[in-house]
């Protein structure tokens, strides 16, 4: 407003008016900035280092360890495995062969077969072995690994004990996946079926098949796929044999 040329007076402070103030929101410093976070120093990144290197350490100290300890709890009963695995392997060999057949130590005599001779038998691209029994001094039998490929399941893996004049003296089923309660009863455990080997001798191959093909096995009905493969292994051991007399002293 216009100044009239009345002098001002200020008010009476009873009258309750105040002249009016600057804000304080205008005069008042505005609050300092928050600090900056400073940034990670030399120091915290090589003591990071330092724990990750003690981290690597421990851990390196317990698998060197672990690795002792396993190694050391083989070392000790490497020995008690092997024996335990040898009586396992003579009590089988021992199931084709009768005990007065042979004096000496058959798993002593295991023979690895050339690769050519262990597909005969069935074990081609596998390890095969023979093992030869002597009485007195002299070869009385031969127990040969075989395998009969055809099985109703897979594989079928046999022990084939013969005499030396070419006489089968036992078969036992080492190994098979055939189907429980059908074709598993070629193992000795399960039936007798495997007894009917013994005392054969492979002079009429015609006699060499289950029943139901004009042969002279006995075989379940509805179960003949295992017990042929059988057979069909055991053939190939008496031919193999046969054909290698020279080279496996028969």
């Amino acid at each position: 407003a216009e100044h009239d040329g009345t002098p001002y007076r200020p008010p009476h402070p009873a009258a309750g008016v105040w002249p009016q103030k600057e804000s304080l929101a205008m005069t008042a410093p505005l609050p300092p900035s928050p600090p900056q976070s400073p940034q990670p120093s030399a120091s915290l990144a090589r003591a990071a280092w330092r724990q990750a290197g003690r981290s690597a350490l421990i851990l390196l100290v317990f698998a060197t360890l672990t690795t002792l300890l396993l190694g050391g709890a083989h070392l000790l009963t490497r020995d008690t495995i092997a024996a335990n695995q040898a009586a396992q392997r003579r009590a089988l060999l021992a199931q084709t062969l009768p005990p007065a057949l042979y004096d000496n130590d058959l798993l002593a005599t295991a023979t690895l077969l050339l690769p050519l001779q262990a597909a005969q038998l069935g074990n081609e691209g596998e390890d095969s072995h023979l093992y030869r029994a002597t009485l007195h001094g002299k070869l009385s039998a031969w127990v040969v690994e075989a395998t009969a490929p055809n099985g109703y399941a897979g594989k079928i893996r046999l022990l084939v004990g013969v005499r030396a004049d070419g006489v089968v003296m036992g078969v036992r089923v080492v190994q098979h996946r055939e189907t429980p309660g059908l074709g598993d009863y070629i193992e000795a455990g399960k039936s007798d079926w495997i007894s009917q080997f013994v005392g054969r001798r492979y002079d009429t191959p015609a006699a060499w098949a289950v029943k139901k093909d004009g042969g002279q096995f006995d075989a379940r009905a509805g179960a003949t796929v295992s017990p042929r493969a059988v057979i069909g292994a055991v053939v190939r051991v008496l031919v193999f044999l046969r054909a290698e007399a020279d080279s496996v002293g028969l």
